[in-house]
């Protein structure tokens, strides 16, 4: 029978009186009381719990808020709250909703350095905890200077101010707070310390202040101590006879500098220290959190460069060690003939921590591969037959967690750019079917993955294409194009376009009447030039094939030749006027739909003003256009030549003879050799 009850702590029950004491107003008695309070519930969770329950934490908060009590009485008080806070989720959060953080920031300033000292540690422990309010660290008038000055004092100090400023250092700006109070130096000093827990801790704040930014990094890559560059003594901490953690940490501080492209991918640090030991710590023998760092790492470092990840690929048996992640076994727990509440509870936190590691260990696989992925076929394809990746992938976007799946859908995304791929293992697995599920109910980041995946998975030689058709993909991807985030208007509009090509008149009339010339407008006006360009390619795409011109034209040819005058008349790049041009040269390579330009005088005066631009691609469309207008072979070809002829075009066409562009000079060529 399971017990109702859990079994409270002994010797708090039966040593009731220190609890009492704890309240006595002689703080020599209170002394005593948090001494042996400290003694007892030091390693014992339970302890803890049995303290946080029964309402302690308040009184200490109150001891402690008290300025009339003695500085050796508050440095115990905060070494009790400390070894609570390395208790279970329960008591940390019942000290952050008790607002210890404050509190404890007060006690920096204490003339006693053990107060100091015991509040860096406890406020180390409390700001590790991911829901921590750490941006109180920076939200806290002087509080980062104060922090900064206080790292020459001791190396217990040093160790506890690097990992709280790593904890709560989220963002660019703070970065370059703590760079301009000289936190850089510091931290190199900190490299050379003789305590290896603090070389740790001053490798993982430069990891967080030089993330993704470059400016910081640099400045890190050309600090030096003691005569030695940072980035070298970050190397010296990855020797294989130093600690797995300070390895791991030294080696994410140089990712991060090559991330931010402070060290190229060919700098020795980086090629012969930083990759070699990231792949050896993704082997069976390392423990799983190990191997979830390392994972991890590596692919944010190679992630956009070619050459590592064609080097990781053949180093170290990476693919099918990388394959061992999934096979993560869940133990099966020993379960005791009289099974309490308490035992139950115990098992399912056990449990609870093994799912967890099996769900860290998968998301690390599914982001290391998705980066060897990225951009080299014969890569894709081992990685596809090392161990049935494709029902791993398809089994994490149906079951996964939300981290899980986002890691699954990234693979998934860096696999889809393989033209084989998507004509085999895609359509044996039928991941479109999954995926399109996924993007129904998914988070903003989850969707800009998975709609990104979408648009390969809708390229013409795409088996899923169809099946993905039918499930409302139209409709899908033009609700993307109306979201205020421009990656997922972008994705939008791109699936759009992938979906035009080469496609069916019936598709293309669908792809119209759902956007409507409004929307089109609108999406021709986006401040955001990606979106602007994959809307003129969509255009482009729908304006393909003569049947399919006239047919488009015949219906939407104002607002049409509308947009277009739009984008050849308005402030933008040279590239997005090209594909505007192109568009106008589509249309000229229709029958009926020569008219549209021929009728509109002002159009053809912009491409006798475009044929003679400097910019040579401008002039090439615009060229290309006309000789399109004057295609011998159509009908109504002389009369269109005696028009242009008229306002000028075949002699600006025998001017353009003279240019040295081979292209152009075709086009030009070609051109002339229309006019009859």
């Amino acid at each position: 029978m399971v017990s109702a009850v859990e079994p409270m702590s002994e010797q708090v029950e039966e040593s009731r009186s220190y609890i009492d004491h704890l309240y006595s107003p002689q703080p020599e008695k209170c002394l005593e009381a948090l001494i042996c309070l400290k003694n007892v519930i030091i390693g014992s969770n339970n302890e803890k719990r049995s303290v946080v329950r029964q309402g302690i934490v308040p009184h200490l908060l109150r001891i402690l808020l008290d300025q009339a009590t003695p500085c050796d009485l508050q440095a115990e008080v905060i070494i009790v709250l400390g070894s609570l806070a390395k208790g279970t989720e329960e008591c940390i959060k019942e000290l952050i909703t008790l607002n210890i953080v404050p509190i404890l920031v007060t006690k920096l300033n204490s003339p006693m350095p053990r107060v100091v000292e015991s509040s860096l540690c406890c406020l180390r422990t409390i700001l590790q905890w991911p829901q921590a309010p750490v941006e109180h660290i920076f939200t806290e008038p002087g509080l980062v200077v104060h922090l900064i000055n206080l790292i020459p004092r001791s190396m217990l100090v040093q160790e506890c101010v690097a990992l709280i400023l790593s904890a709560s250092c989220k963002t660019r700006e703070q970065q370059m707070i703590l760079c301009s109070h000289g936190l850089i130096s510091s931290l190199a000093a900190m490299l050379c310390s003789p305590a290896s827990k603090v070389q740790k801790a001053a490798a993982d704040c430069l990891a967080a202040v030089c993330l993704q930014n470059r400016e910081v990094s640099v400045l890190v890559v050309d600090s030096t101590y003691g005569g030695k560059g940072v980035p070298d003594l970050l190397a010296e901490l990855i020797s294989r006879d130093k600690p797995a953690a300070m390895q791991l940490a030294g080696a994410k501080c140089l990712t991060h500098l090559h991330w931010a492209g402070a060290l190229r991918g060919d700098d020795h640090r980086i090629k012969y220290k930083t990759l070699p030991t990231l792949i050896r710590m993704c082997r069976s023998d390392r423990t799983p959190e190990e191997r979830v760092i390392a994972a991890e790492t590596l692919a944010i470092l190679i992630e956009v460069d070619i050459d590592l990840q064609r080097i990781s690929a053949i180093s170290d048996h990476i693919i099918q060690n990388l394959a061992e992640y999934f096979k993560f076994q869940l133990s099966t727990p020993h379960i005791p003939p009289q099974l309490t509440q308490y035992h139950a509870s115990q098992m399912s936190k056990a449990l609870d921590q093994e799912m967890k590691i099996s769900e860290d260990l998968t998301q690390a696989a599914f982001k290391a591969y998705a980066s060897l992925a990225a951009n080299d076929e014969d890569i894709r394809k081992r990685i596809i037959e090392a161990d049935n990746l494709m029902e791993h992938i398809v089994q994490a976007l149906k079951e996964g967690s939300p981290k899980v799946k986002l890691a699954a859908v990234r693979c998934l995304h860096s696999i889809s750019r393989s033209v084989q791929q998507l004509r085999t293992t895609f359509q044996d697995h039928a991941v479109w079917k999954p995926l399109m599920n996924l993007i129904h109910n998914a988070s903003d980041d989850l969707l800009a993955v998975a709609s990104s995946t979408l648009c390969n998975l809708l390229l013409a030689f795409s088996p899923s294409k169809e099946p993905i058709l039918e499930s409302g993909a139209v409709d899908l991807l033009y609700n993307l194009t109306k979201r205020n985030e421009p990656a997922l208007r972008l994705n939008g509009i791109w699936g759009l376009m992938n979906m035009a090509f080469q496609a069916e008149q019936r598709i293309k009339s669908q792809i119209l009447s759902t956007l409507g010339a409004d929307h089109i407008f609108r999406l021709l006006s986006d401040t955001d030039v990606a979106v602007l360009m994959k809307t003129l390619g969509l255009l482009r795409n729908l304006l393909a094939t003569k049947p399919h011109i006239d047919y488009i034209m015949a219906l939407h040819g104002r607002q049409i030749m509308q947009a277009v005058v739009l984008i050849l008349e308005g402030d933008h790049p040279a590239e997005v006027k090209e594909q505007a041009l192109c568009i106008l040269a589509n249309i000229a390579d229709g029958s009926s739909a020569k008219d549209f330009i021929m009728s509109n005088e002002d159009v053809l005066k912009k491409l006798m003003n475009y044929m003679m631009h400097s910019n040579v691609k401008l002039a090439t469309a615009a060229t290309f256009c006309v000789s399109n207008l004057i295609w011998n072979e159509d009908d109504g070809a002389l009369e269109r030549q005696q028009r242009l002829r008229d306002m000028g075009i075949y002699k600006l066409l025998q001017q353009l003879r003279s240019t040295s562009d081979t292209i152009l000079f075709d086009k030009v060529k070609t051109a002339l050799q229309q006019f009859l």
